[in-house]
């Protein structure tokens, strides 16, 4: 996405200084596109004894059956060591599994390599997450979303767009201290004439965002009226990726819809560009733009990754074999929506493209004005004391 901007435009990573890694999961099971899945993985885990269960759990340098580990922030999960685990699982919850593909995840601390407990710290539903995308010719520099990113295995035969570093808008639970640029907010209300909210300077920053040789770059303008423009199609872009509110929907004899009913178990997915027509083996979905399907974030069509999660096959006897032994229904709605939502966004595109910076807020301007460069207390977490954590085997966690 290309937008005519000034070269001295202040970075992201100075605008919303603390960010984090996203969490590493690095066993595929503990996550699936359904919760029903996850449950019955469990179930089949915690039945196995000795050496059945540790092959079933995949071993890694850090985390094995003996692993000693609190709970994740806010999630209810058990201490105890993972060898003599027993009882049903923590209660599914949704994460973001790859770009526009909400997933379920079991939260519990002992199943995930690199949890970083600060950002489950601040997830709530005030939370916004700001994901980095490695550069790529036509994709988006910055996707939002409202569930925590999750970087899961992937097998050599899927096709993945790796996030970036996560960062919140908020620092603390409840919409609490923007992770914003000290002083930022100030000078931005001195140039515009009014005090924008937290979540106006994120809009502007998801419209204007671009990958630069430093990191991704956000110009800022003082302009009132390139500022409202800009907010205002930021807004829309937020609505469409964090998809957490009325569901979108194209105009009417553009939506797609099945014409022809999916397989129980598709295994190829193929785009008819002239018949704007997705094919899943002999099913049939149309119509689907043909900027849907050339929708591409870190270099990787979001379509391809979407479906090879749920249909690369998983190797004999591991518990990811444990899945829906048909495409569930629920599937097929989610594509629907996922191919509207690309094809909602990518009309955005030419709207960006003309979004010129005039009268740009410099990154020299931020030094002049003291916002630059950041306290170093600002790239790191807050101390957040609002959930009771429980520490390994039951013990109270010191925070």
């Amino acid at each position: 996405m290309r937008c005519v901007t000034h070269d001295d435009a202040p970075l992201l990573a100075d605008l919303m200084p603390w960010s984090v890694a996203p969490p590493r999961l690095g066993r595929g099971w503990p996550t699936a596109p359904d919760a029903a899945s996850l449950k019955a993985r469990w179930d089949a885990f915690v039945k196995a004894e000795g050496p059945d269960r540790e092959a079933l759990f995949g071993v890694t340098r850090a985390r094995t059956l003996s692993s000693a580990v609190g709970q994740l922030p806010g999630q209810s999960s058990g201490t105890g060591r993972l060898a003599r685990a027993s009882g049903p699982c923590a209660e599914p919850v949704r994460v973001l599994h790859g770009p526009f593909d909400e997933q379920w995840l079991i939260p519990d601390h002992r199943l995930i390599d690199a949890a970083r407990p600060e950002l489950w710290r601040v997830a709530d539903e005030r939370q916004v997450f700001a994901v980095e995308q490695a550069p790529s010719p036509d994709g988006p520099a910055l996707l939002v979303a409202s569930v925590l990113p999750v970087v899961p295995p992937q097998p050599k035969a899927v096709p993945a767009a790796r996030p970036g570093r996560v960062r919140p808008l908020y620092r603390r639970p409840g919409g609490l201290e923007p992770n914003l640029a000290p002083g930022l907010v100030d000078l931005l209300a001195k140039r515009l004439g009014h005090s924008p909210a937290p979540l106006d300077v994120l809009a502007w920053t998801v419209a204007v965002a671009r990958p630069g040789p430093d990191g991704c770059a956000v110009p800022l303008t003082a302009d009132p009226e390139l500022w409202a423009h800009g907010t205002e199609l930021g807004h829309r872009m937020l609505w469409l990726m964090r998809r957490d509110g009325e569901r979108p929907k194209l105009p009417g004899g553009r939506r797609p819809y099945v014409r022809a009913p999916l397989p129980s178990r598709p295994l190829e997915l193929r785009y008819d560009r002239d018949e704007e027509t997705l094919h899943l083996d002999e099913g049939r979905i149309s119509p689907v733009p043909p900027a849907a399907w050339d929708f591409e974030v870190g270099g990787v069509r979001v379509l391809d990754q979407w479906f090879s999660t749920r249909t690369t096959q998983p190797e004999p006897g591991s518990l990811e074999a444990i899945r829906p032994t048909s495409w569930p229904q629920t599937w097929t709605s989610e594509l629907l929506e996922v191919v509207t939502v690309l094809a909602l966004l990518a009309e955005l595109r030419p709207q960006q493209t003309e979004l010129t910076v005039t009268s740009p807020i410099t990154a020299s301007d931020l030094r002049e004005a003291d916002v630059l460069p950041v306290p170093d207390t600002t790239r790191r977490p807050a101390s957040v004391l609002d959930h009771h954590e429980e520490g390994p085997e039951g013990q109270v966690a010191l925070l």
